[in-house]
């Protein structure tokens, strides 16, 4: 098989990865292009003493690191919050938000994670212990849950508070999170795709934000149905079943990176 080939069902979670890394699906997936392009130009650069999967992840976090654009292009100039986001951006060191991701979001196993960092067991468990202390650092905010699940729906909610957060309700369809956001103007959304009455998480995140503005995370058991490469798609999604960590993982970084996410409804 192809080196192509091998890596083609790992390209959907390498975005997912590289658009909470840049806290921008534009930049992103930028970083995943150059990173195919590299692979095509000389594939002999892929690692060969590391599974396919680590092996594409490690490319791309080289390519992430040699390239100047991972500063300027994760900033978006033209945005009001462009000086918090960078202010932000220099506060947090690159490399243990890379650590905490692999091993929370993408749900690598520690010495599968040291391998894609070059670093040891021991030097892993520092990046993510440095990151938990300065994500720990975010200001606390108020959250809306659009969750139809009533257990999962708890969960959130305690994952939420464990983080100084505070909950202002959970929304079971689209007419109940509108009523809900309108009423609080939250400052973060986290949206199930498909509620109970067959409404939309994505009409309701949609309609919210032309209300205010706020980070949004999605979940879904589906993932690669919102991560194609087309455009627009969410920057930050949660895959179900999710583990805590996970989650605070992702809250974390979507209140670094304060991203809305306006995008059409999928398929």
């Amino acid at each position: 098989m192809s080196l192509a080939k091998k890596i083609t069902p790992h390209i959907p979670y390498l975005r997912r990865f590289a658009r909470a890394l840049t806290g921008n699906q534009a930049s992103g997936d930028a970083y995943v292009q150059a990173s195919i392009e590299a692979l095509v130009e000389d594939p002999s650069s892929f690692p060969d003493d590391l599974d396919v999967r680590c092996g594409m992840f490690q490319v791309f976090l080289k390519i992430w690191s040699s390239i100047d654009v991972n500063q300027s292009a994760t900033v978006d100039t033209g945005s009001t919050d462009a000086g918090i986001v960078d202010r932000r951006l220099s506060s947090l060191t690159p490399i243990s938000r890379q650590a905490f991701l692999l091993v929370f979001v993408e749900e690598f196993s520690k010495p599968e994670a040291a391998s894609i960092l070059e670093t040891t067991q021991e030097g892993l468990d520092d990046l993510i212990a440095q990151a938990a202390r300065e994500m720990a650092e975010q200001v606390a905010t108020e959250v809306l849950i659009i969750e139809d699940e009533p257990l999962i729906a708890v969960d959130i909610e305690d994952i939420v508070a464990s983080l100084g957060h505070k909950s202002i309700g959970v929304a079971r369809t689209r007419d109940e999170a509108i009523k809900l956001g309108q009423g609080k103007k939250p400052g973060l959304v986290l949206a199930d795709i498909q509620l109970a009455d067959g409404s939309s998480g994505i009409d309701a995140v949609n309609d919210l934000l032309k209300q205010f503005s706020a980070p949004v995370i999605f979940i879904t058991a589906y993932p690669e149905r919102l991560l194609t490469g087309d455009r627009p798609e969410p920057t930050f999604l949660l895959t179900k079943p999710f583990q805590p960590e996970m989650l605070k993982a992702v809250i974390s970084q979507a209140l670094f990176f304060e991203q809305s996410a306006v995008l059409k409804n999928a398929s």
